[in-house]
């Protein structure tokens, strides 16, 4: 080994004046000055070479241990670059090197810029990854209600921070957003609906929408408030509950605007004391959704009503007598309109006497007078399909009266002024009475249907309405026979006249007297041949019993019957004649 050293010293020109072979030379030198035994000697050297095996040992441990460090490097950073190229799922964009080839420290060297290009994409994708999960933990947290419980950056996931996630994420968070926005788009729309409530009811917004949710204040920013489940619920309650309020206040202050416009009718009150309550009065048939106006519901407001209301009411009570006469003069028109008879004296007598002796409440005397009006108009309606016939029938015979008249006048048919009116008159009159039989059949069928219905007599002015028809059909059956008897008279007339003639020779008739010539106009009671009938004027009937005095009192006395019943046919008319002038000579 020293041979190999000195070798390697002299074959080595580089080394220095100290090396091994100088050293064991000197080292030589030394045992010859003192006399070291070769045994010695050999035992030195042998120590000096195992601990220049000792130093190449530990050289060589720290070399392997060197390389092993520089495996697991390469082999950690190995494994960090396929963690990072599946969690950032990038490889297409990252320049991956072969790692196979080439030193350790080469291959180390080559995979160093991937590496850390790709930690710099893994950081920059977490910082991305925190901020949408940050602003979904922050929606969240604002749709449940919590989002000042929660603190710090939610935790990313680094096991997948692929672009595929991150666009998952996105999306989340555009729905989110979506949601928050509609959320709060409903939020705004409630806010605004009770503040439009609370206007109308006169109540304080602020501090009925901070009650709900202190952000819902206008001071605080659109994106500031609450859009929690909670907060939506407990607005919606809140607009329920105002709807609620406004839909009762509605219906009482309606309530207390019909009492005071009905007191209002009933005292006659002036214009100008209503028109201080208009802005009361011109929601009375207003539904829940049309009533606008800031303060129109105020409990103050009602409250005034009512305190009028209850004036009126006092007053109303000091006036019973003028209110409870008013209301039986109106029931006294309803019955005069449907020709129902009354004893209006004895009513207002029973009216002063209740209220002298002070045994009923005013408020129930006059509700019994308007139970009794109720009661008489539907009367009137089931009165009034055989009232307007009688109308119709009355109508009719009035015709046929002028119809009559108009067949006596000789001079009908002269070109006076007029007459041509008259004569399209008569046509009509004419059609209208031939339709007078079946006006009667009708009524008569209608009026019993009536009392059979009703159990009662249906009455005209106090006149059973039958018996007038009845009474009517009789008269028109005597009126046609006497109409068929005058024709009879004037054939015998006509004939005594011709057998005359035969024998003496024919003669100019003489002259008509004055002072018996017919007087054109409306014919009184009576027969045609002057004896008396059994009919009644229908001027009593329709200027009479038809129309109430002002004390209420009619003549029940009197059958209400058309005056001239009977119509007249055309040619019976040509050839009527009274039965008290003489009958004309043929000329």
């Amino acid at each position: 080994m020293v041979e190999s050293m000195a070798v390697t010293e002299a074959e080595n020109p580089l080394v220095g004046e100290i090396t091994c072979g100088s050293l064991l030379q000197k080292l030589q030198e030394i045992w010859d000055e003192v006399g070291e035994s070769d045994e010695e000697r050999d035992k030195m050297l042998l120590q000096i070479e195992q601990e220049c095996l000792d130093v190449y040992k530990r050289k060589v441990e720290q070399a392997a241990k060197s390389r092993a460090q520089l495996l697991q490097a390469l082999s950690d950073a190995k494994l960090e670059l396929s963690t990072l190229v599946s969690a950032l799922g990038d490889k297409s964009f990252i320049s991956i090197p072969e790692t196979t080839l080439g030193t350790i420290s080469e291959q180390l060297a080559a995979i160093a810029p991937a590496l850390e290009q790709l930690l710099k994409q893994k950081e920059e994708r977490v910082k991305e990854f925190s901020d949408v999960q940050s602003q979904i933990q922050k929606i969240c947290g604002e749709i449940a209600g919590n989002a000042s419980e929660q603190t710090g950056a939610p935790a990313v996931d680094e096991s997948d921070l692929s672009l595929k996630k991150l666009n998952e994420y996105q999306v989340k968070l555009q729905e989110l957003q979506k949601e928050k926005s509609d959320r709060l788009h409903k939020v705004l729309e409630f806010v605004s609906t009770v503040h439009d409530l609370c206007s109308v009811l006169g109540m304080d917004f602020f501090s009925t929408v901070t009650e709900v949710h202190p952000s819902l204040d206008d001071t605080t920013g659109v994106q500031s408030k609450s859009i929690s489940n909670d907060t939506l619920l407990r607005l919606a309650e809140t607009v329920s509950a105002l709807n609620e309020d406004k839909k009762q206040r509605l219906h009482k202050l309606q309530e207390l605007a019909t009492q005071l416009i009905d007191l209002w009718n009933l005292m006659d009150t002036p214009e100008e004391e209503r028109i201080l309550f208009d802005h009361v009065t011109c929601h009375t048939s207003a539904s829940v959704d049309g009533v606008t106006v800031p303060g129109a519901l105020a409990l103050d407001l009602i409250e005034q009503v009512e305190v009028e209301v209850e004036r009126l009411d006092q007053l109303k009570a000091s006036k019973m007598k003028e209110i409870a006469f008013k209301k039986q003069v109106e029931l006294e028109e309803i019955f005069a309109r449907a020709h129902i008879e009354i004893d209006p004296e004895a009513a207002r007598e029973k009216i002063m006497a209740l209220i002298d002796s002070g045994n009923v409440e005013p408020t129930e005397l006059l509700a019994d007078m308007d139970n009794q009006i109720a009661k008489a108009k539907e009367e009137v309606l089931s009165r009034k399909e055989i009232l307007d016939r009688v109308e119709k029938w009355m109508s009719a015979c009035e015709e046929e009266s002028w119809l009559e008249d108009y067949n006596r006048d000789e001079n009908r048919y002269n070109s006076s002024r007029g007459a041509h009116l008259n004569l399209k008159r008569a046509e009509k009159a004419r059609i209208l009475v031939n339709k007078i039989p079946g006006m009667v059949d009708t009524l008569v069928a209608k009026t019993r249907a009536w009392e059979e219905d009703r159990g009662i007599s249906f009455s005209y002015d106090g006149v059973p309405l039958l018996a007038m028809l009845d009474e009517y059909a009789m008269l028109r059956q005597e009126r046609e026979e006497e109409k068929r008897r005058l024709r009879d008279q004037k054939k015998y007339g006509e004939q005594q006249n011709t057998e005359q003639e035969a024998i003496f020779g024919s003669k100019p008739s003489p002259a008509r007297p004055s002072g018996t010539k017919k007087v054109v106009g409306p014919r009184a009671n009576g027969g045609t041949n002057g004896t008396p009938s059994r009919r009644l004027s229908l001027n009593a009937t329709q200027n009479g019993s038809r129309s109430a005095t002002k004390d209420g009192k009619r003549d029940s006395m009197k059958l209400a019957a058309p005056a001239n019943f009977v119509a007249i046919s055309k040619e019976d008319a040509a050839s009527h004649v009274s039965g008290t002038d003489p009958v004309p000579a043929s000329p």
